[in-house]
């Protein structure tokens, strides 16, 4: 510090430097959300907070600090903005202030910062209080800021103080203003100023009035403020005042821009209605404005949000008819497009030739292609693009190392992986920015599944100065949702929020996901609303996680409700949002109104995809509406779209549905023609068809196929086997075939219990005690299923008094009946109404040997139930589930069993004793 600094000063500056130092606490506006979401507060106490030496320089330091709504980032701004304040011999200026608000006091310390963040944090540090004293006194500064030239800081200001007082106000701020502004700026500064102010504070109705008193004073807006109400108008969806400022400026001038067409193009095709904007485009000319790249790149992008890749050409063809050049926004934009549709080779195409054309890609377009290589499991290629872009002296960034660490992880490339990190060691100081580095590294531990590690490592570098960007929080808040750990993902973004980083689209998916997958829909709505109100870059990505999340628990009203409020939003649905809502939809069985859907992405210019045509063909398979589904078929070929093997699979089932075998043959025949080749889920569902028409060796011809072709039977496939034998009355075959799944090493499941436990309660003789003896042994595990298939054959072996008793015995062990069950219990019901008290007991007292049987597995269930329920019960309580009991755990507590059952003849012996 220089020496000719006074002692006062010098004191004043070592209380700022220490204030950067104690001090990082940041308090978001003091709006209350509607929702109370328990993840959008933070409640730490204030009184916890440390001294604030900033506080010293506050005219208003005896109010609330709370108020002064500063991001550790403005802090440092204004530490720095004092301190060379202080050392220009300016202190006694701080001094004054500190003891009175006083506006030129005020203008001096402003203006004495080298930028307008700067003074626009001090600004909002010092504005505590809000009574018409202190306000008048503001609107004297802006008055002095706009006279010395400084209007876009009187313009920040007038912002803020619109933002604080709120609506009710802005009259009388109005007024303030206009009063004051004689002997320091004209009529047309202070008008603008006031129209910019409101419309930065998002006060369309103020803004606009404004504008009519400018006209009434025969004054025309500035053209650049207009283009900034525009933006705000359709942001909001008044388009009313939207065409009635556009004829105002038509009539009586200023002529719209080539900025302010481009702001209303945007705005319009980022609401879903492209034709609007095409229209606006052709109308340029009539204003003596031509198109240029930009105004040509909106609609492209448009184009390419509603999955309409297909039609971009023509719009590059005309852009070059009429001589403009693509730029690289241009093919970045198609690229990208064509990558997340999966149409690699056309994007790698549209690569190549812009180089040809002479444009160079740039970091993004790398990013973009590298990424379609990635989710097409060609990472060679994105491998060898990533050295092009290093021979190419492009720079990469955290996304480029984001995306390559990500796919050599997935694809178990630990090769690839160091090589990539040690030329990413190599270039710290070169192609990789410093504002990379850390996010990289951050990337790196989230990526290995170090996410702790990676979080302790972000703290540490934000304790030394180390740069940050969102990325590296988004890396770790994404890792934490994706494991379900929703509380560290918001501890992530709490801290994301304290170091003043603005949340980014994906930071908000991320959490939403988080409490989707979680189970907490209604908890992520409530925080999709907070988002929505703090204005967070909420885009149709959140909407569809959570419409999603609805439908994959069964809530197809919060699904349907989520989507009405998504459009009442003017948020625009993409391919992706439409086809997850088709897909939901369609598994529910409301098949028609997926269908209605469908029409409706078309008739809006969204192209549906193979995922939204398979959930249509499904959905019509689904309901036996085959003819429907072949319909679709031809249409989704008719549209270039090739039918993948999901489509075979789901046309095939639909056949073996109906017993249309030869068709579902025809079908697994004709799949070369697709280039595509049947996988286990094709042999598994022709192997069901043919078992559910009793051509069992059919089936076997078809098995000994797939092992020709490469493929080993699932579980799924001895199962369906297992089942087919049994129902064909070939037991000595479907135990052959239950021994070859045991001895495959492939374990059992609950569908192969079931199936066996069918067959043994539908025919008892030997066969069925020895496979009784081994469906014991391998630790039955018993579920729902279970005991309505028991419940059944007691029924139907005149029991219906020892079904009911069974089912009173259950309901003490909480089990959670379904459809089925209560069935099942209302025909028992029926048969001894029917039969009366004396046939019951009758039938009680002769009880045949396949009763005895069933009631064994009821008794073997029950105990199982029994042993578990505590276990179930603490789970329960443990995950919050709203499911009072879950019985399909490990099979540890069944295998308690075996000390009884330790050989087949000592089962066998227990039987048939």
């Amino acid at each position: 510090m220089s020496a000719t600094v006074s002692g006062r000063s010098r004191s004043i500056l070592i209380k700022v430097c220490n204030s950067l130092l104690s001090n990082t606490a940041f308090a978001l506006l003091p709006k209350p959300p509607i929702f109370q979401c328990s993840h959008c507060f933070n409640t730490s106490s204030s009184s916890n907070r440390k001294c604030d030496y900033l506080e010293d320089f506050s005219p208003l330091k005896n109010l609330n600090s709370e108020d002064a709504v500063i991001s550790p980032n403005e802090r440092r701004r204004i530490i720095l903005g004092l301190g060379k304040l202080i050392k220009k011999k300016q202190g006694f200026v701080l001094k004054k202030f500190s003891r009175d608000f006083r506006p030129f006091l005020l203008v001096k310390i402003m203006t004495q910062f080298e930028n307008r963040h700067g003074a626009f944090a001090f600004f909002k540090f010092v504005f505590r209080e809000e009574s018409d004293r202190i306000v008048k006194s503001c609107c004297v500064a802006c008055h002095v800021l706009a006279m010395h030239g400084f209007r876009i800081r009187a313009q920040d200001v007038l912002s803020w103080m619109i933002r604080r007082i709120g609506v009710s106000r802005g009259q009388d701020l109005m007024e303030f203003m206009w009063r004051g502004h004689f002997g320091y700026e004209s009529d047309f500064s202070v008008l603008d100023s006031l129209m910019r102010a409101f419309t930065n504070a998002e006060m369309d109705s103020h803004a606009l009035q404004i504008s009519r008193i400018m006209r009434g004073l025969g004054m025309q807006p500035c053209l650049s403020a207009l283009s900034i109400l525009f933006k705000l108008l359709l942001r909001i969806g008044d388009y009313g005042s939207v065409w009635k400022l556009f004829r105002d400026m038509i009539r009586k001038g200023p002529f719209p821009s080539n900025i302010a067409f481009n702001v209303m193009i945007h705005g319009f095709c980022r609401k879903g209605q492209v034709q609007t904007g095409e229209s606006l485009l052709h109308l340029m000319s009539k204003f003596q404005c031509e198109p240029d790249v930009y105004t040509y790149n909106i609609l492209i992008n448009a184009y390419c949000i509603h999955g309409r890749t297909s039609d971009v050409w023509s719009w590059v063809d005309l852009m070059v008819k009429r001589g403009c050049t693509p730029n690289t926004a241009t093919f970045s934009t198609i690229i990208n497009a064509l990558s997340k549709e999966g149409k690699i080779k056309e994007a790698r195409d549209i690569f190549d030739e812009m180089q040809e054309n002479g444009v160079s890609p740039n970091t993004i377009v790398y990013n973009a292609l590298m990424d379609g290589f990635v989710k097409a499991k060609e990472i060679d290629k994105a491998t060898d693009l990533f050295e092009d872009m290093k021979n190419n002296h492009i720079k990469a960034d955290g996304v480029t190392y984001n995306i390559l660490v990500s796919g050599y992880h997935k694809y178990e490339r630990v090769e690839n992986l160091d090589n990539s990190l040690s030329y990413l060691n190599r270039s710290m100081c070169g192609p990789l920015s410093d504002y990379s580095w850390p996010d990289v590294t951050v990337a790196i531990l989230c990526s290995e599944g170090r996410t702790d590690e990676a979080t302790k490592h972000l703290e540490d570098m934000l304790k030394e100065g180390l740069p940050l960007s969102v990325i590296a929080f988004n890396s770790i808040i994404c890792a934490y949702s994706k494991k379900g750990l929703e509380t560290k993902a918001f501890d992530a973004y709490h801290m994301m929020m304290k170091y003043g980083l603005t949340p980014s689209s994906s930071t908000c998916n991320s959490l939403l996901m988080c409490l989707s997958r979680n189970g907490k829909l209604l908890e992520a709505e409530e925080l999709m609303h907070y988002m929505i109100q703090n204005q967070f870059p909420v885009n149709k990505v959140a909407f569809t996680v959570i419409i999603d999340g609805y439908f994959k628990i069964g809530d197809v009203m919060g699904a349907q409700r989520l989507w009405a409020f998504m459009k009442s939003k003017s948020i625009s649905p993409d391919t992706v949002a439409f086809s997850a809502y088709i897909d939901g939809l369609s598994k529910s069985g409301l098949v028609e109104e997926a269908y209605n859907v469908f029409l409706q992405m078309k008739n809006k210019g969204v192209f549906p995809n193979n995922f939204t045509y398979n959930s249509l063909i499904a959905g019509f398979c689904n309901v036996g509406r085959l003819n429907e589904a072949l319909k679709l078929e031809k249409e989704m070929i008719q549209m270039d779209l090739i039918p993948d093997l999901f489509t075979i699979n789901i046309l095939i089932n639909g056949y073996c549905k109906q017993g249309r075998m030869k068709y579902a043959l025809d079908t697994y025949t004709d799949m070369h023609r697709f280039n595509l080749v049947p996988d286990i889920v094709t042999y598994n569902t022709l192997l069901s068809g043919y078992c559910k028409a009793f051509d069992m060796d059919t089936a076997d011809n078809l098995v000994y196929k797939m092992y020709t072709s490469g493929w080993d039977p699932d579980i799924t496939t001895y199962n369906i086997r297992i089942h087919g034998f049994f129902v064909t009355r070939k037991m000595k075959k479907a135990v052959l075939v239950l021994n070859q799944l045991l001895s495959s090493g492939i374990v059992p499941n609950t569908i192969t219990y079931n199936t066996m436990l069918n067959a043994v309660c539908s025919d008892i003789h030997n066969d069925a005690m020895i496979l009784t003896a081994k469906l014991l042994k391998m630790a039955f595990v018993p579920n729902i299923v279970t005991t309505n298939l028991l419940l059944s054959h007691l029924r139907k072996q005149r029991l219906p008094q020892m079904a009911l008793k069974w089912v009173e015995d259950l309901k003490e062990l909480c089990l959670e009946f379904d459809e089925v069950t209560y069935k099942i219990l209302e025909r028992a019901d029926c048969d001894v109404k029917e039969r009366g008290d004396q046939g019951v007991e009758e039938d009680a007292v002769y009880i045949s040997e396949e009763g005895f049987f069933i009631d064994f597995f009821m008794h073997l269930t029950y105990d199982y139930l029994c042993r578990n329920k505590f276990y179930s019960s603490r789970r329960m309580i443990k995950s919050g589930s709203g499911r009072s009991c879950n019985i399909e755990q490990p099979m540890l507590e069944v295998n308690n069993f075996r000390e009884i059952l330790i050989s087949d003849k000592q089962v066998l012996a227990l039987l048939q004793a």
